[in-house]
């Protein structure tokens, strides 16, 4: 298991980049013409061409990642497959294809006949374990929700036994795999599209626990999926623990496409950036801004200051004075220019008497 998820890993980051490069320059052997200048690597153009090839390689990548999660699985195939009978089956039937099986692959009957091939006995043992799984309700509903693992659950024998059971690998599933995605958020490896890698943990995480708890298939699946399968394709239909593997493969093949596609989606200036750089580097942008204007101003005021002060140059006593009268007029002047303050002058005003004699203070 560890090993195909290190080569899961290097596919999607060694394979794509490859393939992009291989794409790239079939790419410009056949739009450009012989003798013309190809785009050389690192200018706009190239870098250009090179993202929106990245973007359709993963995709492509992706899409086989899914076809081959389903390949696998149909070539492992089910007990009703197995049995050659339908999801519908009854006990009655089911009992009937089995002994119809037996009468075939049975080891004794081949030995006899002197066609077995030392892999017999072990096909119909297994023709055997799909029967008594499917003939027992308990256990053909959890096999139709959890897969072929029932078969070794010890110690269960209602469907509410083999819930029980199934939450216990369920629940720790997805709190690692929530704890995981946490641990990397805060590490800055899934930066880009954060909310969606939650958003579709928590949809698979409901999913799966509506499927295993239902009496019936998913809705979707039973008029949906399965008929379009069987009816337009050769296609076998799906169980519900087939549907839950093939969604746990396509979220995560997911969450490696957000990492590899969703940078690559971003504006030209905003590639590489973690999320709110953008906006905090336009901010310090805009500070340095208002305090250049700061300062132009107040060399302004400066330079008029001096202006001013110009005509009594060499007379220290009128200048401080001057300067004093100058800040009193510029305080009182921005005081009186504020809002608040005309407000409140506006409103003491209208409270004065309006028929008071000269002199006369108070208010109604």
């Amino acid at each position: 298991m560890a090993s195909n998820n290190v080569l899961s890993l290097l596919g999607w980051t060694f394979l794509p980049n490859l393939a992009t490069g291989w794409v790239q320059s079939i790419y410009y052997g056949i739009t450009i013409r012989a003798g013309d200048r190809k785009p050389a690597p690192g200018t706009p153009r190239y870098i250009e061409h090179r993202r929106r090839i990245h973007i359709l390689v993963v995709s492509l990548y992706l899409l086989y990642t899914i076809y081959e999660a389903d390949y696998e699985m149909r070539r492992a195939s089910d007990y009703y497959a197995d049995l050659g009978i339908s999801f519908s089956a009854s006990e009655r039937d089911i009992k009937s294809r089995f002994r119809r099986l037996a009468a075939l692959h049975h080891p004794d009957k081949l030995m006899s006949s002197g066609t077995a091939d030392g892999t017999e006995g072990d096909f119909f043992m297994h023709l055997k374990t799909a029967s008594d799984t499917l003939v027992d309700p308990a256990r053909r509903f959890a096999y139709e929700r959890f897969g072929p693992d029932v078969v070794s659950w010890k110690h269960c024998l209602t469907v509410h036994d083999y819930v029980v059971r199934g939450a216990q690998v369920l629940i720790p599933y997805y709190g690692f795999a929530a704890v995981a995605m946490y641990v990397l958020g805060l590490l800055g490896y899934l930066d880009w599209g954060r909310y969606w890698r939650w958003l579709t943990l928590i949809v698979l995480c409901v999913f799966e626990l509506h499927t295993v708890t239902r009496p019936s298939f998913p809705r979707f699946l039973d008029n949906l999926v399965n008929p379009l399968l069987t009816r337009f394709t050769t296609h076998p239909p799906y169980l519900p623990f087939q549907v839950i593997s093939l969604a746990r493969k396509l979220s995560i093949t997911l969450y490696i496409a957000f990492s590899q596609i969703g940078p690559l989606l971003q504006p030209p200036d905003q590639r590489g950036k973690k999320p709110g750089e953008a906006s905090e580097k336009q901010l310090l942008q805009n500070i340095d801004r208002l305090e250049h204007t700061a300062r132009s101003m107040d060399v302004d005021v400066t330079r008029l200051m001096e202006l001013e002060m110009a005509p009594f140059a060499g007379d220290p006593e009128v200048i401080s004075t001057m300067r004093m009268k100058l800040k009193e007029w510029l305080v009182q002047n921005t005081i009186r220019a504020d809002p608040m303050v005309k407000d409140a002058l506006g409103r003491s005003f209208q409270k004065r008497r309006v028929d008071a004699p000269a002199g006369a203070k108070g208010n109604r």
